[in-house]
Parts: C-alpha cells; sequence; structure tokens
C-alpha cells in the first residue's frame, strides 16, 4: 500500500459557539478553486475549523491556529484564507514573518493571483486586478490595497512591520521564532480593529527549545489544547504521545513507526515522498525528526501537577510583623535567568518551628553589576552563611567565581541535591507546614503558583520544578529551593546575636 498522509489532526479545537455558520468556510474553499487554489482534505479543514461565526455575525474564534511540519503546504491553507478576507469581506491583515525571505516568498504568491501592479496586461485574473487601488512593493513592506477596502500588508517581524496601523487580522507566520517583545508590539496593530473584531493567526512548528523565542506560540497552542482557551480555533497534525514520557527505546520506536509519519505530514505521499522522510529519519537525532517531521511539542505544563496550589501558599503566608525580629538568616538561595537579565535572590531565616523564605532581591542585571552583587553577599554573609545555587543556573556562569574569590560560602547543588531540595520545599508547604513567606511579596507569590512538578525519568516519585506559565519567571522559586536547602544542610550554628543586632541585619536583607 502506497504512503498517504493522514488527513484528520490530532487536535481540531473549536469554541462551543451555538448556531454558528460555516458559510464563510465554503465560500471560501470555493473561491480559492475558482482562482486555481484547490485545498486538499485537511487543508480545507482548517478553513472550516477557523471560519466559524456566530449569529451575530462575529468571529466564534479570536485566535486561530495550525500547526503542521515543513512542506506540507499550510500556506496554502493561508492564502486561501487571506484572498477571501480580502476580496469578500474587505478586511485589512498584515502579515508577518520571522524571516524577510519568508514575507517576500508570501507576498509573491499573493501577487500571483491580483496582478504586480495596477491595470497590469498581464494579471492572470483581470477581475482581481481591477480590484487592485496600489501595489506597494517597498522592500520588506509590500502590500496590495483593493477598491472595497480589503488591505494586505506582508513585512518581517525585525523590520518593524505595521507598526502604527490598525489591522483586523494579525498573522503571525514562523510562529516558533515569535518573541514577546514582538508579541508586545505587533497585538497593538489590532486592538483598534476597523471591524471591531480582530483575529490573531499563528501558524508554525514546535520551537527547538523552550525560551523567549516561540513562548508566544507554546502558550498559546498550550492554552488551546488544555482547554484554558475558550475563543481558539486551533489544529494541529501531529501523532498521539507524549515524548517527554518515553523513554530512549520507546523514542526510537515512535519515530520509526510508519502510522506517526503518516499522522504528522498530512501531505505524506503527495508533497512529500515515503523516501525523503526515511532518509530524514535515518540522518536526524531521534529527537530532532520528532520535532521537525512529526511536529512533536513538548507536553504542555497544564497537564503536570502544580506544586504550590492558592490554598497552599495563602495558608502559608504572613504579615511583615509575624516574623521575629530577633532572627536572622541561615542561608541564601540564588537564581538567574537564562538570559542573565535577572537575579533572585532569596534568604531562609529560620524561627521556632518554622523557616521564614524573604525574597530579598528579585530585580534587572547586568554583568557590569557582579562586583556590587559580591559585595552585597559580603555585607550580609561574610564567610559564615552559605549562598547556594543549582548546578545548572546561569547564575554560575557570572557569579560563582567572584564569590568564592571574595571568601564567601558558595555551595552548588548537583542533580540529587536540586531533586532533594525540591522535594524538601513541597514537603514543607504540603506536609510539614513548617515554611512561611511574607503576603506582600508579589513575585514570589506568581513564581510559586506557576510552578509545576516535572517527573524525572526512570526515577518515580522524584520531580523538579518547570513552570505552568512562560510569562511568570521561576527563578523566586528556584532561589527559595536553594535558600530552604542551604538552611538545613549547610547553616552553621550561629551564636545568638542581641534583639538590636539582628533587627538591623533582618532590615538589611533588601537591596
Amino acid at each position: 500500500m502506497s504512503f498517504v498522509g493522514d488527513q484528520n489532526p490530532r487536535y481540531r479545537i473549536v469554541p462551543k459557539c451555538a448556531d454558528a455558520s460555516t458559510g464563510h468556510a465554503e465560500a471560501c474553499i470555493d473561491l480559492a478553486a475558482a482562482y486555481g487554489l484547490t485545498l486538499d482534505e485537511w487543508q480545507a479543514n482548517v478553513v472550516r475549523a477557523w471560519f466559524r461565526m456566530t449569529p451575530e455575525r462575529m468571529w466564534c474564534a479570536s485566535t486561530w491556529g495550525l500547526s503542521v511540519a515543513r512542506q506540507n503546504g499550510k500556506n496554502g491553507a493561508l492564502e486561501a484564507v487571506e484572498l477571501y478576507l480580502m476580496v469578500i469581506l474587505g478586511y485589512k491583515i498584515l502579515h508577518t514573518s520571522h524571516l524577510l525571505t519568508s514575507a517576500r516568498k508570501a507576498f509573491k504568491r499573493l501577487m500571483s493571483f491580483f496582478g504586480k501592479k495596477v491595470n497590469d496586461p498581464n494579471a492572470p485574473y483581470p477581475e482581481l486586478n481591477a480590484m487592485v487601488v496600489e501595489i506597494r512593493k517597498t522592500n520588506g513592506q509590500e502590500a496590495i490595497e483593493l477598491s472595497n477596502g480589503g488591505l494586505i500588508e506582508v513585512g518581517a517581524r525585525t523590520g518593524g512591520a505595521g507598526r502604527g496601523s490598525s489591522f483586523d487580522f494579525l498573522i503571525v507566520d514562523e510562529a516558533q521564532e515569535y518573541e514577546e517583545d514582538e508579541q508586545e508590539a505587533l497585538e497593538a496593530t489590532v486592538s483598534a480593529s476597523p471591524s471591531g473584531d480582530p483575529v490573531i493567526v499563528y501558524m508554525g512548528t514546535p520551537p527547538k527549545v523552550v525560551g523567549e523565542r516561540g513562548a508566544p506560540f507554546i502558550r498559546v497552542r498550550s492554552a488551546a489544547v488544555t482547554g484554558r482557551s475558550k475563543r481558539s480555533a486551533w489544529v494541529e497534525h501531529s501523532p498521539q504521545g507524549e515524548l517527554d514520557k518515553m523513554t530512549e527505546i520507546e523514542l526510537q520506536a515512535f519515530v520509526r513507526d510508519r502510522r506517526n509519519w503518516a499522522a504528522g505530514n498530512p501531505a505524506g505521499g503527495k508533497r512529500i515522498s515515503e523516501s525523503t522522510i526515511e532518509g530524514e529519519c535515518e540522518r536526524m537525532s531521534a529527537r530532532s525528526f520528532a520535532r521537525e517531521r512529526l511536529n512533536m511539542f513538548p507536553s504542555p505544563a497544564e497537564k503536570l501537577e502544580m506544586a504550590f496550589p492558592e490554598k497552599v501558599l495563602k495558608r502559608s503566608a504572613v504579615q511583615l510583623d509575624a516574623i521575629d525580629a530577633a532572627a536572622s538568616v541561615s542561608a541564601f538561595g540564588l537564581d538567574m535567568n537564562p538570559e542573565k537579565t535577572k537575579i533572585s535572590i532569596c534568604a531562609a531565616v529560620p524561627g521556632e518551628s518554622k523557616t521564614h523564605l524573604e525574597l530579598a532581591v528579585n530585580a534587572d542585571f547586568a554583568a557590569e553589576g557582579t562586583s556590587a552583587v559580591v559585595e552585597w553577599f559580603w555585607e550580609r554573609c561574610k564567610r559564615r552563611i552559605p549562598v547556594v545555587l543549582d548546578a545548572f543556573s546561569p547564575a554560575r556562569d557570572l557569579l560563582e567565581a567572584p564569590l568564592k574569590k571574595r571568601g564567601l560560602m558558595v555551595r552548588v547543588l548537583d542533580s540529587n541535591e536540586f531533586v532533594q531540595a525540591c522535594a524538601q520545599l513541597h514537603h514543607a508547604f504540603h506536609k510539614e507546614k513548617s515554611v512561611t513567606w511574607f503576603v506582600e511579596q508579589d513575585h514570589l507569590y506568581e513564581s510559586l503558583k506557576s510552578t509545576v512538578k516535572e517527573p524525572l525519568k526512570n526515577r518515580p516519585g522524584s520531580f523538579k520544578w518547570t513552570r505552568s506559565d512562560l510569562e511568570v519567571d521561576l527563578m523566586p522559586t528556584m532561589a527559595a529551593t536553594c535558600a530552604l536547602f542551604g538552611s538545613t544542610k549547610f547553616a552553621r550554628k550561629r551564636r545568638s546575636a542581641s534583639s538590636g543586632d539582628a533587627r538591623k541585619k533582618r532590615h538589611a536583607i533588601a537591596m
């Protein structure tokens, strides 16, 4: 039997919408076919998932998404959608790509419908060319404007596409490269949508790593597939399975299963041959093949167990005056974000029955500020109070050596110790109820509230931290984890200090 891609997606998520109309979807498919763009079954089903309207003629979904492996033809579905939105509905569209070359390709494909200029005698479809008011070919800011008000601007996000204008639709192509600052700038372009019914369309493949780049795409996808978003229309072609939970042997079998090839490649046997996929499977690592050819995302963090539910956190929250002023710090935990632009420091302050965790610093950081951080620790720790951090913390690169050179007691947790530290913090909040934190510290609260337990492979019951919301920093949780562990394992016994001296040290925690 010949290799044929599966036309049914793994995810076809649409909002619950009573009496939704699909008339525009069928009209869109027919219009595309009339102009030489006959959609595959799977592409037509994308249009049907997106183009659903309420009886009040509003879009059922305000976020549309499509994820399918490369070379399957996702842009064919998008071209049909853009053509219909412009020609029939007269909407204004901003189409953005990560690369300028991708933006130019998209623009050339649109010109194949409308022609290359106003009154183009060589236009393939004169009736479409007759609607053209202007075709702008400015490098990186191409545009087609129609007489019915329809408009599309096409550009690279790095080139400042669409800044200062208002659109009904924002297309985010190559969404795996979409960054937070780009999202902040571009979403404003549809906030004052001329139609009053803006839509943002995300299209792409899984990012190579979960970080700043691709974070908005991961967030949108997670919200859709976990049901958190009620106004998302998401279509994804990928095989059933969770890579994060597979052993290496299971992963190898997974990527060699040709049923999974078909599930992740609806254009298999048409645009992509079986032999091409065979070659990729032989040359690429299993995880790269799963991401690039099978379109497999990391498991949504929302499916994992929340480490510190709000009820647990509120139970342990205290007011400022509830902490003994005579108590002093026994350990500091330290962490930094991957970009090395933010730093978190948490203090562990033991009491008679509970240890208080106080976020001493949560601030921006620059490499030239290293000496100031070192002096901050020296003033509070000298050689007695340990500074604790995870072995994989980005803070090690910049701060471990300077702190040790100054004479501070730096303790770096190896993998096993960090797993123990995570378990200790979880147990302290849930079972022992032996920790407190200041209710006023929103950064620590938001970080803990968004922390989830990520199970470790081949270690049943063991876990480390990850986050459920990519907008929230994990650093305060990491710093608190290290501080509590350092307080019990590395802290030295201290002589009792006078109440006045201790109070001075306690109120000097903040930077």
